[in-house]
């Protein structure tokens, strides 16, 4: 590609630093040294990509190993895009600018089901065919890894292999096999014979799916008695020994999150019954004081960030953060380096902690209850209660605080009329917390912004079995709520039922899914996940072309005994947890946090070691 005709078109397209490159601590390496090419592919714009921590993590890990060269590509916006197709130009990495069809690997993270689409633009901008069988001995093989491959179904006819669980460990064994598969010239089903065995590695054209008659899964057949029937997540047992960046990209531009991002641990102890999260993710690891201060201060040299943002689940739940926390603002006090604390419950709300970390501004508050009646928050095992999110409402108001956002999910399992105005009598609740108190205390102008989304059932939790409400249900719920809120301090706000729909077709849809996936492609669909380039109706045509309902995944009860598209996979939770987590649910009992007690999940047997 001619650097002058990039030029030309760069002048033309909003923000151009997304597609330049040359940033503060890329890595460049000689032609010579490099045996193997990996394209890090984010499926979405730059500035969403550059804010993901994995990327950063696997972007250094790779670059740091000889004979590696890992470089990034993002899904171009709209503008760029026309440009690209209109004047024959590839997608191409930013380091170098190399067509993404001349790397080894592109390997694309798995963030959100609404972004498959631009995996497949991505591909298709870059000449590379769409699915697996059409791939030749000189396409790049396509990989992919992040928190939806623990349903990998509907990529299946896609992507060549997943990368289940963390990936620090397996990537690095992947990319030995292939410079040994090089030195003995090894086709593409030879490399991937060779690595089928690796911890965490599934391939899925190795498989074949077997269907019942009510369209439901029979079993999955393995193609060689060699392949291994069940998937283990790979997790990293000691974080203190597990690689961690010293150094960030630092991009040109300002992207959703400008910061340093510490990883303080992985893992929850809560037990929320819809988060897949928190179920994937266990057991709970934390890294320690001293080497989250090592990491932090070669970050601040080398980054000139102004701010650290500590990343977990549940932030408030790491045994150390005051500890952390006072250590952190001591080390950077003369720097005038800000704190982030984002995760943080009701029940464990510290609001001296963050008084004072927030000297210098004071932003807003976020709250997620969740449900509006205690009997919800019970059924999901929220495990807070009304007076954990009065109390910490007032005690913001009372040091200066006059903005909170209240998070909320309606369509939960369970819920009734009296559960969605629930939601409304908590934030007229929080509401009187900031009036009731004397006048001349009243500073600020006060707003409550209250959002509820769309709950939506995801593999591996309790609520797998349970089916999402229909549109209707949604629409007809989401008018209610609008209806009785009414107050000019409270603004209301819905997420889109239609994409949490389409959401939920793909969190437990199965390979079939796939065909009606490369065809709403072709048809327009990308960018599902931004409201104002989604395109139901694309979706819709497609589903109906195809003769697949989408239904049949999103708003149909499952039974315990049925097969689900992802069981082949092993999270070290067991099946029967899960199945006694829902029926808990349906009594609206809760489980301990497993702080608390051990809620017998299986972890701890799945993968042993003194790791709970």
């Amino acid at each position: 590609m001619k650097q002058e005709t990039l030029d030309k078109i760069l002048l033309k397209v909003e923000k151009p630093a997304r597609y330049i490159g040359n940033e503060q601590n890329i890595y460049i390496k000689k032609e010579e040294d490099i045996k193997t090419r990996f394209a890090f592919a984010f499926p979405d714009i730059y500035d969403v990509g550059m804010s993901h921590l994995g990327l950063h993590i696997l972007y250094n890990l790779l670059n740091n190993e000889e004979g590696i060269y890992c470089e990034r590509v993002f899904s171009p916006w709209v503008d760029m895009e026309d440009q690209m197709r209109t004047n024959n130009i590839p997608l191409y990495s930013l380091e170098t600018k190399t067509p993404l069809d001349e790397f080894d690997f592109v390997g694309f993270t798995l963030q959100y089901e609404m972004s498959y689409t631009n995996i497949l633009n991505m591909l298709d901008l870059s000449n590379i065919p769409l699915e697996s069988k059409d791939r030749t001995e000189s396409d790049p093989l396509i990989l992919a890894g992040g928190p939806c491959v623990y349903n990998p179904e509907p990529l299946a006819d896609i992507i060549d292999f997943f990368v289940i669980g963390e990936a620090e460990e397996t990537i690095l064994k992947v990319m030995q096999k292939h410079k040994e598969s090089k030195e003995q010239k090894l086709t593409r089903k030879e490399f991937l014979e060779s690595i089928v065995n690796i911890e965490g590695i599934y391939i899925p054209s190795f498989y074949n799916i077997k269907y019942k008659e009510d369209k439901t899964i029979d079993q999955m057949i393995a193609k060689n008695e060699d392949y291994p029937r069940k998937i283990k997540k790979v997790i990293q047992k000691n974080l203190d020994e597990t690689y961690y960046l010293d150094k960030m990209i630092v991009p040109f531009i300002q992207t959703v999150h400008d910061r340093v991002i510490l990883e303080i641990f992985r893992g929850c102890t809560r037990g929320c019954r819809f988060c897949q999260a928190g179920m994937i993710y266990r057991p709970v690891r934390e890294r320690s004081v001293e080497s989250l201060l090592e990491i932090a201060k070669k970050l601040i040299r080398s980054t000139g960030h102004e701010e650290i943002s500590l990343s977990s689940l549940s932030t408030s739940d790491y045994s150390e953060l005051e500890d952390l926390v006072i250590r952190l603002m001591d080390e950077f006090k003369e720097d005038k380096i800000g704190l982030s604390l984002p995760s943080l419950r009701l029940d464990s709300f510290s609001l001296d902690l963050i008084q004072e970390i927030q000297k210098v501004r004071k932003t807003g508050l976020t709250f997620a209850p969740e449900a509006g009646s205690q009997r919800l928050r019970d059924v999901i095992n929220k495990g807070i209660n009304e007076e954990d999110l009065l109390k910490a409402s007032r005690d913001a108001f009372n040091m200066g605080w006059s903005t909170v956002k209240l998070y909320f999910m309606i369509g939960l399992p369970t819920e009734t009329k009296e559960d969605l105005e629930g939601i409304k009598d908590l934030a007229y609740k929080v509401r009187g917390e900031f009036f009731n108190r004397p006048k001349e205390n009243l500073k600020g102008n006060l707003k409550i912004n209250t959002s509820a989304s769309c709950f939506v059932p995801k593999a591996f939790t309790p609520f797998q079995w349970y089916p999402q409400s229909t549109l209707e249900e949604f629409k007809e719920k989401q008018d209610y709520l609008k209806t009785i809120i009414k107050d000019k301090k409270i603004k209301f706000d819905t997420h889109d039922a239609k994409t949490s729909f389409l959401e939920a077709v793909f969190a437990r849809g199965d390979r079939k899914v796939s065909k009606v996936l490369i065809e709403a492609f072709k048809n327009g669909a990308k960018f599902d996940g931004w409201r104002d380039r989604f395109k139901y109706d694309v979706w819709m045509d497609a589903f109906e072309k195809l003769e697949i309902d989408p239904a049949f995944y999103a708003n149909r009860q499952r039974d315990y005994e049925e097969v689900l598209p992802w069981e082949f996979i092993d999270i070290g939770v067991s099946k029967s947890f899960l199945i006694k987590e829902n029926e808990k649910a349906k009594l609206s009992e809760l489980t301990p946090n497993c702080k608390v007690s051990c809620s017998g999940c299986g972890i701890e047997k799945g993968f042993k070691g003194d790791l709970c």
